[in-house]
């Protein structure tokens, strides 16, 4: 039996709930017994001084539902919560609050622990983790030192991304438009030496295993694009006489998509940084060179590649020869060849390429057409673009009409170049020029590096710290600010640096970058497993019991940034054995964006919605059902304020319904009952694929209908609980409670549906007199025509027409209408 009566307060609701979850532990699962595991994950968050907003909020709740949906359908439900705080997001909030990271970080992850609290989320709160947690980086420098000692990490010096105002390199995948995608300024180039990981070695790996995945298609497709392969082939160029030695003795390697067009290649470009430069450029050349080359050093990837760009270039004053036709050809420097694409040289078809083409015309190089898409014809038209397409060659010597892809494969042939697959994707570049990060486990002595010794044969001089070193702490240092040097301010703090060689024990240097804070959210999701062990950085026997993760949810701006990385390291840890899996997630959805007043609601934006003044003002329960009636999970919705009032009416409808309609003596009426069977079956569907703004829309649906009997039995009011269980966890939990249950209405199971309930029995039947419609009444769905006609003709409004009529026809459509046809 119900409760007295009393009026719905979440204030005093949704505070008790929380309190008594955690008490109880009704979210912690056996971690080690679990019969039927299951992971739910949502992406690991970055405390930030303004706290959750409501954005934030869309996110977790959204992944909350469906953990706790797959929990009341029998699982052990995992669903761990920790912070990402170390990294520039945190400690640029540091420097303009004039207060060291660690006062900040602490701060913010108790706020943001508050409102996670707040929303009522179910998470297991005993194996919660922080990131600037020592006895977590440990087993984050212990990921590096593996990666060094298995010649996955190296040290090099090329030209990277350098954002000005964050002070610090950046890895590709952190360039958006040019921009630094933490704070959009400008990227620059700089020449600096870094630490990167081979992430290129498993590029092959990495595309082809997206075809098994569940994830988000637009995830795929972005991963895809990044990865970016190429299947094309290496030919070598030779060079007429370089240095003054004979031709042939030197020669330009280029990689091309298209050997079929080789007989257009009227020149050749090489990318500003090509080591061959210096050695062919000629000496009336050399100034011109050195002044380009100075001249875009500093600019970034995409503004040297960008199409609208002007084609700007300069003569080396060398030649090479064409191997197919053996014409002499000239060699060209211009910016939008990179030396991180294939070899850092092209051969320029202009007549096929549309950089070519704008470049050939502006320096009036030859254009030569060699495919033909109207073949057999044999003169094409002066081009005013270039012709990308495929078609039959012509002008190309004992290779004209042979269709382009069969040309390609002789041609390759021809000249003895090898077949290759080439890759957009670069190698990780990982290391950082701040504080606020773990210090990168390494340690450089002069001694043995000038005498060829190293841990690794390629890297003199390097050493991995010990693991009976780590972890690497970092230290509390009161000038923090990066100095844009190209080092981290560890590298002005001697006490740090100066350290003792592992090998010949003489003074070493510690390195003082630290690493990119990707590397941390990389290992988090085993390490949730197993928090407080010392020994290993995870359990294995853990590992294997709830991995890989059952449903990930996050952002798709991650699709190249963590998502690609987390993939990347769960293969490696997969081929040295650690792990039995190679794909991290079975399931990945990436919810969608909220806008606000046409903008997307971001820091960067500036129009933040805090969920604190909702939560205080409406209820944690409300603003969840108001965030995921907005739109379909995956695409996000239009956040307006005043949209939360139907979800509040509609929880105090609930509870006005369920305090006051429920007898255990009421009996269904059929048509209710076959309402709450749809609806069932529609609300596991929705909940099942993320469309939660339908399910929420049949809840409120079913209610009206429940609103319109008198009285409610207890099993249609523990059903409709249950179902909106997962969106309003707090006043379902109450209510549940009220009803005499003593367990969670978390942990109940999720309610079936009938099928042979769902059927119609009746239908309504259209009464027409001369075609015109004239009444209607609810019928049996199998009704005949004879017991049609007699039901139609017993309806008073119709009697009183047909009055002293004579029916001369009667047409009967079965299951639609019964026409009466008079004079």
């Amino acid at each position: 039996m119900m409760k007295k009566l009393m009026k719905y307060d979440f204030n005093l609701i949704e505070p008790k709930w929380q309190k008594k979850w955690r008490e109880e532990r009704v979210f912690e699962p056996d971690l080690d017994k679990a019969k039927k595991p299951f992971y739910n994950l949502m992406m690991f968050p970055y405390p930030s001084a303004e706290g959750l907003h409501v954005g934030n909020m869309y996110a977790f709740t959204g992944s909350d539902i469906y953990g706790r949906f797959k929990r009341m359908q029998g699982y052990d439900v995992f669903e761990p919560i920790g912070l990402d705080g170390f990294g520039i997001h945190s400690e640029n909030y540091a420097i303009r609050a004039g207060k060291h990271p660690r006062e900040t970080t602490k701060d913010a992850g108790e706020n943001f622990y508050r409102q996670l609290q707040e929303i009522g989320n179910g998470f297991a709160w005993d194996e919660k983790l922080e990131t600037y947690d020592p006895a977590y980086y440990k087993w984050t420098q212990w990921i590096f030192v593996q990666m060094f000692k298995h010649g996955l990490a190296y040290r090099k010096k090329q030209p990277v991304n350098w954002c000005p105002s964050c002070k610090t390199v950046l890895a590709d995948e952190q360039v958006v438009s040019g921009e630094c995608e933490r704070c959009l300024t400008k990227v620059e180039k700089r020449e600096l030496e870094q630490w990167f990981f081979k992430i290129t070695d498993y590029a092959d790996r990495l595309l082809s295993d997206l075809e098994k995945l569940d994830w988000s298609e637009r995830v795929k497709i972005a991963q895809r694009n990044w990865i970016g392969k190429s299947n094309g082939a290496l030919i070598k160029f030779p060079l007429r006489g370089v240095l003054g030695e004979p031709d042939g003795k030197h020669f330009v390697e280029v990689f091309t998509t298209r050997p079929d067009t080789i007989f257009g290649a009227t020149y050749l470009v090489l990318s500003p940084e090509h080591p061959l430069i210096d050695a062919i450029t000629t000496k009336e050349h050399k100034p011109a060179v050195a002044k380009y080359k100075k001249a875009v050093a500093s600019k970034s990837d995409l503004e040297r590649t960008a199409m609208e760009k002007e084609k700007t270039g300069v003569f080396t004053g060398a030649y090479a020869i064409n191997p197919v036709n053996n014409e002499k050809i000239p060699v060209w420097i211009a910016d939008y060849v990179l030396m991180s694409y294939g070899t850092g040289a092209i051969m320029a078809v202009p007549a096929h390429d549309e950089r070519d083409f704008e470049f050939a015309k502006k320096h009036e190089l030859p254009v030569k057409i060699v495919i033909c898409p109207h073949y057999p014809e044999t003169t094409c038209p002066i081009l005013d673009t270039a012709y990308t397409g495929k078609g039959h060659l012509v002008d190309s010597g004992t290779f004209n009409g042979m269709p382009s892809d069969e040309a390609a494969k002789k041609i390759v042939d021809f000249v003895k170049g090898r077949p290759m697959a080439q890759y957009h994707l670069r190698d990780w570049l990982i290391s950082r020029q701040r504080y606020w990060g773990p210090p990168i486990p390494m340690i450089y002595c002069e001694t043995c590096a000038s005498a060829g010794k190293g841990e690794r044969k390629d890297m003199p001089g390097w050493y991995a710290v010990p693991d009976k070193d780590l972890p690497v702490e970092l230290p509390f240092v009161t000038d923090f600010r990066p100095k844009g040097t190209g080092q981290s301010p560890l590298a002005a703090i001697k006490e740090f640096y100066e350290v003792k060689c592992p090998a010949c024990g003489k003074t070493a240097r510690r390195e003082t970058d630290v690493s990119d804070t990707f590397l941390d959210s990389a290992l988090y999701y085993l390490r949730y497993l197993d928090p407080k062990n010392v020994k290993e950085p995870w359990s294995k026997s853990r590992v294997r019991h709830w991995l890989p993760i059952g449903m990930y949810i996050g952002g798709a701006e991650h699709a190249v940034l963590h998502l690609l990385y987390f993939r990347f390291l769960a293969k490696v840890f997969h081929d040295w054995k650690l792990i039995d899996f190679e794909e991290p997630a079975r399931c990945f959805r990436a919810h969608g964006l909220l806008i606000r007043g046409g903008k997307k609601i971001s820091k960067s934006k500036g129009n933040i919605v805090n969920p604190d003044e909702f939560v205080k003002k409406y209820g944690a329960d409300a603003l969840r059902m108001h965030l995921m009636f907005l739109g379909p999970f995956e695409e996000g919705g239009d956040f307006a304020d005043a949209g939360i009032m139907g979800p509040v009416r509609f929880l105090e409808r609930v509870w006005k319904l369920i305090q006051g309609s429920v007898k255990s003596t009421a009996i269904l009426t059929e048509d209710l009952k076959r309402f709450l069977h749809k609806t069932i079956k529609k609300v596991t569907d929705d909940i099942e694929t993320l469309n939660y703004n339908t399910a929420v829309s049949a809840l409120m649906t079913l209610l009206n209908e429940a609103e319109k009997e008198g009285s409610l039995s207890r099993n249609f009011s523990e059903t409709f609980l249950k179902l909106l269980a997962p969106f309003a966890p707090h006043i379902t939990e109450e209510l549940w409670s009220e009803l005499g249950h003593k367990t969670s209405i978390h942990k109940e199971e999720w309610p079936k549906y009938d099928p042979e309930k769902m059927i119609e029995k009746t239908f309504t039947l259209v009464i027409q007199v001369n075609g015109r419609v004239r009444d209607t009444m609810e019928a049996p769905l199998e009704i005949k025509e004879d017991e049609a006609r007699r039901l139609a003709l017993s309806q008073k409004r119709i009697r009183e027409i047909l009055q002293r009529k004579e029916i001369k026809k009667v047409i009967f459509v079965p299951k639609k209408l019964i026409n009466f046809v008079v004079p």
